[in-house]
């Protein structure tokens, strides 16, 4: 059996409307906490919310992103879903990286073959 190293977390459920998003940022910081790496991938239309910076409402988010990313978890966002609701880069958490579809397609085989984690939220 393969040693579980890296963890791929996938949100793509609306931010405020569910509990994904925080399951998600507990999940990341937890498998950080236990030494593994950890990506986030904003991932869909309404993933990529959790991404914007300056957002209002709660849970404080953007706290919790930075929070997480302090420890090194790492966040990417998916550029499709970002330019469907019209969000550009400079919007987003400083931090957090735009990505095309295809780099996360292949995030998923690498992971995959290497017998890792993945967990869509």
């Amino acid at each position: 059996m393969t040693e579980v190293t890296k963890v791929l977390l996938l949100l793509k459920n609306m931010v405020y409307e569910s509990t994904s998003p925080m399951e998600t940022l507990r999940f990341a910081n937890y498998y950080r906490k236990k030494g593994l790496d950890v990506m986030v991938i904003l991932f869909g239309p309404m993933g990529v919310i959790l991404g914007k910076a300056d957002k209002c409402g709660s849970p404080a988010y953007d706290e919790k992103i930075r929070e997480c990313m302090e420890i090194g978890v790492q966040f990417k966002c998916c550029k499709l879903g970002a330019s469907i609701i019209g969000l550009k880069g400079e919007e987003l958490i400083p931090g957090i990286e735009l990505i095309e579809s295809q780099e996360i397609a292949e995030m998923f085989l690498e992971y995959c073959e290497e017998g890792q984690l993945i967990i869509t939220l």
